[in-house]
């Protein structure tokens, strides 16, 4: 049964209301975006393992997808431009079909240890230029394509919820304790006939033998 936006009472339809209780935008935050990825930029997505990308195919869905390979697996081209590698996935092309369909894109970048994140934002391509694709081959494997964005925007995001969340604290991790596995999930979701078990190794092989 869809959720029903008609429970609630007290609905904010406006920026004022928001102002109203949180007040004025605080000094710098709102100057501190940037038009292209400077020296602390470039230095913080070299050693970036991990980022999500947000895409939208103007069909009023949005979808984000998370990349993840040694650090520095995100190209930075030039101040404007950023390149990263298609691994190996679920082959759904959510992003690929929303890039097509409408090139802009955001995304944030994670470093393990670090509470700070950098968000950046801009225009999309997909591309298969070869010398480009050979740059970023892991493992003898060349990526198939590379998505490039051209950069309008970028700028760091404060660390608070990093550390309300103890992201990188194991000691504050939660306990995982009866939550289902992926395979269970995906048994379930996808009405498959077939064993949890068997699905759950075959997706624990194809994290060794299939991630290039």
């Amino acid at each position: 049964m869809p959720s029903d936006p008609n429970r609630f009472q007290d609905v904010i339809s406006s920026e004022e209301e928001i102002r109203a209780v949180l007040g004025d935008v605080y000094p710098g935050a709102d100057t501190k975006v940037i038009d292209h990825l400077d020296d602390i930029c470039q230095m913080f997505i070299e050693r970036s393992p991990f980022s999500v990308i947000a895409s939208g195919g103007g069909t009023g869905d949005v979808d984000l997808s998370p990349k993840g390979d040694p650090a520095g697996f995100v190209k930075v081209l030039d101040a404007h431009t950023l390149a990263i590698p298609d691994r190996p996935g679920n082959n759904r092309l959510d992003t690929f079909r929303n890039i097509l369909r409408d090139p802009k894109i955001g995304m944030i970048f994670l470093v393990p240890g670090r509470k700070d994140t950098l968000r950046v934002g801009g225009r999309a391509q997909i591309v298969r230029d070869q010398t480009l694709r050979d740059s970023m081959a892991v493992q003898g494997k060349v990526p198939d394509f590379a998505i490039v964005v051209h950069v309008e925007r970028a700028f760091f995001h404060c660390a608070k919820c990093v550390v309300r969340s103890n992201l990188w604290n194991p000691d504050q991790w939660p306990d995982l304790t009866g939550v289902p596995s992926l395979a269970a999930a995906i048994v379930q979701h996808a009405k498959l006939k077939m064993d949890v078990q068997k699905l759950d190794d075959a997706l624990t092989d194809d994290e060794t033998t299939g991630l290039y």
